[in-house]
């Protein structure tokens, strides 16, 4: 690997060493922000289980935005990974009593392969032909959790256990179930930071930009594009995994083509390419869908009408402006 990023560095790619301490310390005091909020919130008023979720989707569009924003693949199938997780976890947890731990290691194994088989199939092809392969197989994995007896088809499986974590301590406490995916979130948020900043990120960056010059410099862009896609639907299967647990229930609703979509949306919103920019957006996707629930299906529309104003006023998100005018990475 070190000898990947330095011949990429020689060519002109760009590479860890380059950073700045000044990007550095603005990413550390962005992140330290961003754990402040998430740790003051509850004991400021704002209910556990939105935030809950809040973070169970902030991991899925980072999830997602490691694949496409670095590595410039458009999956429009992740759906599946956040749906098996829940399912993997949930049945886990409830017909096998595995504990929360084991269940959440579970599922994510599930995910990933999942992952692994679907990514060698799909990244056979670029472009449109990749998004659509991405979609007809997770279009697949619904059908068949709609008939799949352990399911339980539309009504999904329901009162999911939380369990003890280690055996000792009570998920059914409320705090303790936000201070487990507190962890869970922000480990893998600081994996996909390693990731990006590693020579294996920079190799990502370069193939999106130029996968032709990539290979012609020796790289094996496959082996690289399907680690990406693996890990990816790794991270999406743990934020799956959670979820389940969280609401105690696994529906068809996660692995729905819409689930795809939405979170597409959020990375978008935020800033494609960021680090923190799905987090962003994914917070005030989740926060429109729990605010304004009364006004039923409009939601969608308002939704709509917030991406197309994004589009047109800021195409490179909400913190991929703020990156562009401070003229450094977020």
């Amino acid at each position: 690997m070190a000898s990947d990023s330095s011949t990429l560095a020689a060519h002109g790619s760009p590479s860890p060493a380059r950073g700045t301490n000044g990007d550095l310390r603005l990413q550390r005091n962005a992140f330290l922000l961003m754990v402040a909020v998430f740790v003051i919130a509850p004991f400021a008023g704002v209910y556990p289980v939105f935030l809950m979720k809040v973070m169970c989707f902030a991991l899925f569009a980072c999830a997602f935005n490691l694949l496409i924003g670095f590595g410039g693949l458009l999956s429009f199938g992740h759906a599946m990974f956040l749906g098996t997780a829940g399912y993997a976890s949930a049945h886990a947890a409830k017909a096998w009593g595995f504990t929360p731990e084991l269940a959440i290691l579970f599922a994510t194994a599930c995910a990933a392969l999942l992952g692994l088989v679907t990514g060698l199939l799909a990244i056979r092809r670029q472009g449109i032909y990749f998004a659509m392969i991405t979609l007809a197989l997770a279009q697949m994995i619904y059908f068949f959790y709609l008939q799949a007896p352990f399911t339980g088809g539309e009504d999904g499986i329901q009162a999911v256990p939380r369990g003890r974590l280690l055996g000792l301590v009570d998920l059914g406490q409320p705090m303790n179930m936000y201070a487990l995916v507190l962890v869970v979130f922000l480990a893998g948020f600081l994996l996909i930071w390693r990731a990006v900043n590693s020579p294996f990120g920079q190799i990502l960056k370069a193939i999106r930009e130029n996968e032709a010059r990539a290979t012609s410099l020796g790289y094996d862009t496959d082996r690289y594009k399907l680690l990406a896609y693996v890990l990816s639907a790794t991270l999406s299967g743990l934020a799956g995994a959670t979820k389940a647990l969280v609401f105690q229930l696994a529906s068809l609703t996660d692995v729905y083509w819409t689930m795809s979509g939405e979170v597409v949306l959020m990375t978008l919103l935020g800033g494609l390419g960021t680090l923190f920019g799905p987090v962003v957006g994914a917070a005030i996707i989740i926060t429109m869908q729990n605010y304004l629930a009364q006004i039923g299906a409009w939601v969608t529309v308002v939704q709509g009408a917030i991406f197309v104003i994004c589009v047109m006023a800021f195409r490179r998100g909400i913190v991929g402006e703020i990156a562009h005018w401070l003229k450094r990475p977020l």
